[in-house]
């Protein structure tokens, strides 16, 4: 019978089917997880409004964490994640800096930690 540490070595092993499965030293796997990018121009974000962009991530589902970073200055905006429906994140950016905003276009990232059971 492989070792803990043989299986995780196998590509095919479930754990490792969307990413590096991060190992606690002397525990079992924690997490895996799922990466994606798109680009995203924003455009002119008036104070109050929110600007919504949904990126296809497959093997996604609701109940998984979703995070996402912007390659551009966010200019005090605020970006959050969220897992919308199956192999769906939508991301939105909040503006709340009393003024409009107007980023440039550039790369969406997102990391989806999918809990092991």
């Amino acid at each position: 019978m492989p070792t803990e540490e043989e299986l995780l070595a196998l590509e095919l092993h479930p754990l490792r089917q969307h990413g590096y499965t991060h190992k606690k030293e002397g525990s079992d796997p924690v997490f895996d997880y799922i990466d994606a990018s798109a680009t995203w121009d924003p455009g002119s974000i008036a104070d109050g409004d929110e600007e919504a962009k949904e990126v296809d991530v497959v093997g996604v589902v609701l109940g998984d964490f979703a995070l996402a970073s912007f390659s551009k200055d966010l200019a005090d905006l605020i970006l959050d994640a969220q897992i919308t429906a199956t192999d769906k994140v939508t991301c939105v950016l909040a503006n709340n800096t009393g003024g409009a905003i107007d980023l440039a276009s550039g790369t969406l990232y997102i990391r989806v930690i999918k809990l092991t059971s």
